[in-house]
């Protein structure tokens, strides 16, 4: 299942807009306020209606909020065309202002018709696989590790969708999620000396049929899922687990050091979790898969480079696709680095309501980004502008000019700033030779 087209009618600060999203990886750029978050919310509304309709064939899925509504505008819409099989899907969802009247109800029947062919394929065959939706916002902050369980989880399929699109997606879930698997792991698995004393006994294609199963489980298979998957996307980072002495504890390796993950930094922590997230939804909704971080999704990530080093903004669309190579991603970003270290990637830029497709951008310099497809200077406008007036100045052989900016800039750039010896270099062979002369 992908999303090939989102089409917006008076949603935020759009009147009319069309995206299309033919691309493994899409990623929205541009300023705050400009509409890249109202995108990705547009697109987890309408997908929450395929997902409410698979559980629950007149299932509800969330609506338009009236805020979101252009000002000035009666009712708002958001039509989303996707493909699934080759089959082309198309759903529209409407909202009205109260005490308005609207034209366009939302049709939905497509959606409907969309979640039965999942639904039909999951009566038939419970190992059917299903596609993954989510969402994860900037709320995503992972501020504490719980290891209290609050609630009895459960492991059925379609419970890869619980909370997969709620605007907020808590990652305490994640963590819970996590202990409570480990430990009906611990209780429920073989000890090695054990499988190793069966294995010996049985010939092959029985020993395969028993692990392929169920009925052997040397480990969680979801566990599993997201431990490769933190450790591929993750390199030097391995066996996450609980420690239960002498206090209970969510530990982690890091190279040869095993670290208690409250001491991960920031980004390392939100990163952790979110690619835990996506590979346990995955490994839950795809049991028939031999490798379930190979199931289809749909990804949507507001801010990718949220809390991130320059080192780890540069790989992110890489690493994602990489560790998730079936899935679909809609990102946004600030980060010049995203978009010019991935290849193969659609960038839009939006600015004042219109959406421009940017060339592509792989390869070129942070500078160049800036300026081209950020509209931003690579530098503070005011020193830009000094430099500028430094270079005008010799150029004109307004010598005594140039000397007092250069001396006004030395006293406040740092001594070695590169721009800044260009033009005291360039001064100097002005000098030279204007004395020659």
């Amino acid at each position: 299942m992908k999303i090939k087209q989102l089409r917006l009618e008076n949603v935020g600060p759009f009147s009319s807009l069309a995206v299309e999203l033919d691309a493994a990886v899409t990623v929205l750029i541009g300023n705050n306020g400009a509409g890249k978050t109202t995108i990705l919310k547009s697109l987890a509304t309408s997908l929450s209606w395929f997902v409410a309709r698979f559980r629950s064939e007149k299932g509800s899925g969330s609506a338009i909020d009236e805020e979101q509504i252009l000002n000035g505008a009666n009712a708002a819409s958001v039509a989303m065309a996707v493909v699934d099989g080759g089959e082309p899907y198309e759903w529209t969802l409407s909202k009205t202002r109260i005490g308005r009247k609207n034209g366009h109800p939302s049709q939905l029947n497509n959606a409907t018709r969309l979640a039965d062919v999942y639904r039909t394929s999951l009566s038939s065959n419970e190992q059917a696989n299903v596609p993954l939706i989510a969402f994860y916002p900037v709320e995503r902050v992972v501020l504490d590790i719980p290891l209290k369980i609050r609630e009895k989880h459960t492991f059925q399929q379609l419970d890869g969708y619980d909370n997969s699109l709620s605007q907020g997606v808590d990652f305490r879930r994640f963590f819970e999620w996590f202990r409570e698997r480990e430990d009906s792991e611990n209780e429920s698995s073989i000890p090695e000396e054990t499988l190793k004393a069966i294995e010996s006994t049985l010939d092959a294609d029985t020993w395969n049929t028993l692990v392929k199963g169920g009925l052997i489980s040397p480990r969680d298979r979801q566990l599993t899922a997201v431990r490769a998957a933190i450790a591929h996307f993750m390199p030097g980072f391995s066996n996450l687990r609980v420690r239960r002495k002498p206090r209970l504890y969510m530990s982690i390796d890091k190279g040869a050091e095993t670290l208690n993950v409250s001491q991960l930094s920031q980004g390392e922590k939100s990163l952790m979790a979110l690619v835990g997230d996506i590979a346990r939804r995955l490994a839950m909704m795809n049991p028939g898969l031999a490798n379930p971080l190979e199931g289809e999704g749909i990804v949507l990530i507001d801010e990718v480079d949220m809390h991130l080093h320059p080192k780890w903004a540069r790989s992110i669309v890489q690493r994602l696709t990489n560790t998730f190579p079936n899935c679909q991603f809609v990102l946004t970003t600030h980060s010049p680095l995203v978009i010019s270290d991935s290849k193969d990637i659609l960038v839009y830029a939006l600015e004042n309501g219109e959406l421009v497709k940017v060339p592509p951008l792989y390869g070129q310099d942070v500078n160049t980004v800036l300026l081209e497809a950020m509209d931003t200077h690579v530098r503070n406008a005011l020193v830009a502008q000094r430099l500028n007036d430094l270079l005008d100045a010799i150029h004109d052989r307004k010598l005594d000019d140039a000397r007092r900016m250069a001396r006004d800039l030395e006293a406040e750039l740092p001594a070695q700033h590169v721009e800044l010896a260009k033009a005291r270099l360039l001064l100097r062979k002005e000098e030279l030779r204007l004395a020659k002369n």
